[in-house]
């Protein structure tokens, strides 16, 4: 059984993963406008990812018997200036969202609640592979910076980008 304080922390972290699928649509829209049909691709398979990630912590909150309870979600950014500042934007959340996932795994240490601390780390391996792949992207708009056929290349690159939801365990 969770505690209320577990449980109310893991429903904000699924209105934190239902923000992040959110950013990452209206991040997918700026790209789509300016040209950027890969970025945009890469965007929208993101915020697939961040969907399943919120799933996972309703499904478990159920499974532990706790409530779900969904709050409002908040407005996400709809402007950037540039593929360079969506990414930087991209690599600043999914950080935010490390420090979180952390918050949380040592909520679950302090009360003791192992099967929580177990769930938990299955999310902060995702967030050491998240932050890599947006950091390697961004390494590379680095890179290239105004080299248009570099980011032509990179967004056809990114536009091979498909989120397979990991097996069942």
């Amino acid at each position: 059984m969770l505690s209320k304080k577990m449980t109310a922390a893991l429903n904000g972290q699924i209105n934190a993963e239902i923000y992040s699928s959110y950013m990452y649509l209206s991040m997918s829209a700026w790209c789509e406008q300016t040209g950027l049909a890969g970025f945009a691709n890469w965007m929208r398979q993101q915020a697939q990812e961040e969907m399943f990630h919120a799933m996972k912590f309703f499904h478990f909150i159920s499974e532990r018997g706790g409530r779900v309870v969904l709050e409002e979600i908040a407005k996400p950014p709809t402007d950037w200036v540039s593929a360079l500042d969506v990414f930087t934007a991209t690599l600043a959340h999914e950080q935010k969202v490390t420090g979180m996932i952390n918050d949380l795994t040592n909520l679950a240490l302090d009360e003791r609640d192992h099967a929580s601390n177990i769930f938990l780390q299955w999310f902060i391996s995702e967030q050491v592979e998240e932050e890599a792949g947006v950091g390697a992207v961004l390494d590379k708009l680095k890179l290239i910076e105004k080299d248009a056929s570099g980011l032509f290349i990179l967004d056809q690159e990114l536009g091979q980008r498909l989120f397979t939801p990991p097996p069942a365990g």
